[in-house]
Formats: C-alpha cells, sequence, structure tokens
C-alpha cells in the first residue's frame, strides 16, 4: 500500500481536461423587400436571419459580434441604399430590433449603428443561435424611379467575429473582438414597379337660362406616376354620348351636349384613342392636367338638373 499511494497521487496531479478549439460557423438570407409601392409614400419592411454554430470546450463561453456594414450601394448619414442600374438610390436600413429603432451596424462604421452580439454560454459541444435582420425600406421616396435595386454585402462589407471568455467572467465588448473573422454573404433587394394613381374633380356649369350661347367649364384630373413611367389619360363618351364633343348629360329622356377638350381654346378633343388622348411621363410627384368643358349653343331643355359620368383611365 505504501508504494501505490506515490503512484496515484502523481497521476492525480497531471490529470486535465483536454483542450478544446473554440470555432463557429455562419449564414445569412438575403432581405428581400419585394414589390414596393413607392407612391404610397409608406416604409416598406422585410426581415432576414442570422444563423450562428458555435462549438467550445468546457469552462468557457463565446462571444459572437455581427458587424454589418454599408454593403455596395453605400451609405450617407447612417442611411443605406440599394442602386439601380442607372445608379439611382433607395434608402433603406437593417435594425436589430422588430420596432426598427435600433440600427444594426459595425464597429468599422459606427456611424451605421453598433453590431450586434450573440453569447454562447456554457457550451458543452455545439449550439446553434439566430438573430433576424429586421429592414426597412424608408418612407417618403415617391420620387425613386422605376427598377430592381440591391445592395450586396459581401467582403469586407460583413466581418463576423469571436472570442471566447471564462464562465467566470465577463464577455468582451465588440469593439474589441477582431480575430476569427467570417464573412458570409447576402444581398438587400427591392423594386419599384411601375405605377399610376389618378382621381379628378366635378366639372360643373352651373345654372343656366337659354342656352343661346356658348357655356365654358374646366376641371382637373389628378395623375401621380412612378418616375420615368410613360402613361396615358382617356376619358370616355360617359353614359350616352357619342364622341369626345357630343357627350350628354341627361335628365329623363331629355340631354345637354357638351364636350370635353384638351386646350383651353376647346380645339382640341380629349377621348379615348388616337390623338384624343393625353400623355406625359411620371415624376413621382402629382400633375395636375385641366379639362376644359364646353356646352355649345343649341335647343334648351326643360328645367331640372343634367348630369353625367366621365370615366376616366390611366394606360402605363
Amino acid at each position: 500500500m505504501s508504494l501505490r499511494a506515490p503512484v496515484l497521487a502523481c497521476l492525480l496531479s497531471t490529470a486535465s481536461f483536454p483542450a478544446l478549439a473554440q470555432t463557429c460557423s455562419f449564414s445569412v438570407s438575403d432581405v428581400n423587400f419585394g414589390s414596393v409601392d413607392s407612391l404610397s409614400g409608406a416604409a416598406a419592411d422585410s426581415s432576414g436571419t442570422v444563423t450562428a454554430s458555435c462549438f467550445s470546450g468546457i469552462l468557457t463561453n463565446v462571444r459572437v459580434c455581427l458587424n454589418i456594414n454599408a454593403g455596395s450601394g453605400g451609405s450617407t448619414s447612417g442611411t443605406r441604399h440599394m442602386l439601380n442600374t442607372a445608379l439611382d438610390q433607395l434608402d433603406y436600413n437593417l435594425y436589430s430590433d422588430a420596432a426598427r429603432t435600433t440600427p444594426w451596424g459595425s464597429r468599422e462604421m459606427p456611424s451605421l449603428g453598433s453590431p450586434v452580439a450573440i453569447d454562447f454560454t456554457q457550451l458543452l459541444g455545439t449550439v446553434e443561435l439566430t438573430r433576424t435582420i429586421y429592414g426597412r425600406v424608408l418612407a417618403n421616396q415617391q420620387t425613386a424611379p422605376t427598377g430592381t435595386y440591391t445592395s450586396t454585402f459581401s467582403g469586407a462589407e460583413v466581418s463576423f467575429n469571436y472570442a471566447t471568455y471564462l464562465i467566470i467572467g465577463s464577455p468582451p465588448d465588440c469593439s474589441t473582438v477582431t480575430g476569427n473573422t467570417t464573412r458570409p454573404s447576402f444581398t438587400a433587394q427591392a423594386m419599384v414597379n411601375p405605377n399610376c394613381l389618378v382621381s379628378a374633380e366635378d366639372i360643373d356649369f352651373g345654372s343656366q337660362g337659354v342656352l343661346d350661347t356658348a357655356v365654358d367649364a374646366s376641371g382637373n384630373v389628378a395623375a401621380t406616376c412612378t418616375t420615368g413611367t410613360a402613361y396615358t389619360i382617356s376619358l370616355d363618351n360617359g353614359l350616352t354620348g357619342t364622341g369626345p364633343t357630343a357627350r350628354r348629360m341627361t335628365l329623363s329622356g331629355a340631354y345637354v351636349t357638351y364636350g370635353l377638350y384638351k386646350d383651353a381654346a376647346r380645339s382640341q378633343p380629349w377621348g379615348s384613342s388616337g390623338g384624343d388622348l393625353v400623355t406625359g411621363t411620371g415624376t413621382g410627384l402629382t400633375e395636375n392636367v385641366s379639362v376644359y368643358g364646353r356646352v355649345p349653343a343649341q335647343s334648351t331643355p326643360a328645367p331640372g338638373t343634367y348630369t353625367d359620368t366621365i370615366v376616366v383611365t390611366v394606360t402605363y
């Protein structure tokens, strides 16, 4: 027994836990906003996902720092940009919270915000965690031209770093975590499709007596189309009219003939085909187009209120 004790003591003194390396791997899904209605002026939201998988030995934790820079579209004053082939820009940002109040940034570009940290604590093998990237195309970009906008995050635009620390210690600040760099890739994308909105105001010829002279009145058609979108505006012949200058306001079978025109001189009829159309190219802003009406001199029907309904169609 006396000979075995020193051997046992020696074995205990040299026993230790095996040294295990810490490793992490990452993947990122695209942030795809799909079709964005720029004319509404509203923000558009989407999201992506970062998946982190880390392995560590006993008695150590791992802090992962997810640094996302501006992307290939660049940034201005903390706002990221997506670009189309004409290098027009669409402003957006990436956030770490669902409310889109905390920007997701990078230690390399603090103007974009702070990086997101993930802590893997008391690992005993491989653990997988995810974080959502919350994206938002910013509101009030009605003048954005049509096209597909992208910003690519690859190479130096993404820097996912990690470091280990003891379970009894505190995690390092992400500003100091610069080693173990991984650079996954993803893309932010949005499409601004051609779109138009239209509204019209009534044309009121007022109260008239005998229709022995022409009576004029006017109104407006308001067209709002995405920048660069070619459009035409047509006016149909009304409920019972036979042409642009032979429309009819009716009451109980009686009618008053009138016409609608593109010019104040009432020489260019506004109708539904060919040269009778009004054409334009959208700017993203509302364009008011005047509609000139005329009731020509004619036989006066019975007194009453005469009306007609015109359908306004914007084709783009």
